[in-house]
């Protein structure tokens, strides 16, 4: 009996040790902080292709057709983020200027740009996503039924910011797009 005591006391002890004690960190408003969500510079098509899927379902339950992620939208966004940063303002023109249009122009996407999300945030892609649903005209253009191409990106500052973009096209393209993820799944 007393040997069965030690063992469930030892066992006991053992998994207290597992328990944290810290308290989450609190805010001013006594909420507690959310944590920095830090992207692996190596997960940049792994992101893309979550985010392409996640808006593909979204899409479908809209009765709008699945979208395929093109390598110059791709482009377009990644230099839209990293713009954005720059500026330190979230907004659809560059510093030169640009467009949406004249972006995608720039990278050789030779199709029509329907539309552009944007977020400064510190949430994660699919958080951002479900953020964008939230609004009429942000999901307007995730829904579009005209679009076929997505560019999708993103810029991480050092503090954990981060700068989403997302670009949308007709597919009047003759340009380069990239595989839909089930002949990536491999990859995964």
């Amino acid at each position: 009996m007393n040997r069965r005591f030690m063992l469930l006391s030892t066992g006991a002890l053992a998994l207290s040790a597992c328990v944290s004690n810290t308290s989450p960190r609190l805010g001013p408003d006594g909420r507690p902080l959310p944590t920095i969500y830090r992207i692996n510079p190596n997960d940049e098509a792994r992101i893309q292709f979550r985010v392409l899927d996640s808006i593909n379902s979204l899409r479908s339950a809209a009765g709008a057709p699945p979208l395929q992620l093109n390598a110059e939208l791709n482009a377009s966004a990644a230099t839209h983020s990293r713009d954005m940063s720059v500026q330190n303002r979230p907004w659809h023109f560059g510093s030169d200027g640009s467009s949406p249009i004249d972006r995608a122009r720039r990278v050789g996407y030779l199709g029509t740009v329907l539309g552009e999300n944007i977020s400064e945030t510190y949430e994660s892609e699919l958080e951002t996503v479900a953020a964008w649903m939230q609004q009429p005209d942000t999901r307007d253009v995730i829904t579009d039924p005209t679009a076929r191409d997505l560019g999708f990106a993103f810029f991480q500052e050092e503090n954990g910011k981060i700068w989403w973009t997302m670009v949308t096209g007709d597919g009047a393209s003759t340009a380069q797009n990239v595989p839909t993820p089930i002949a990536q799944a491999a990859a995964f």
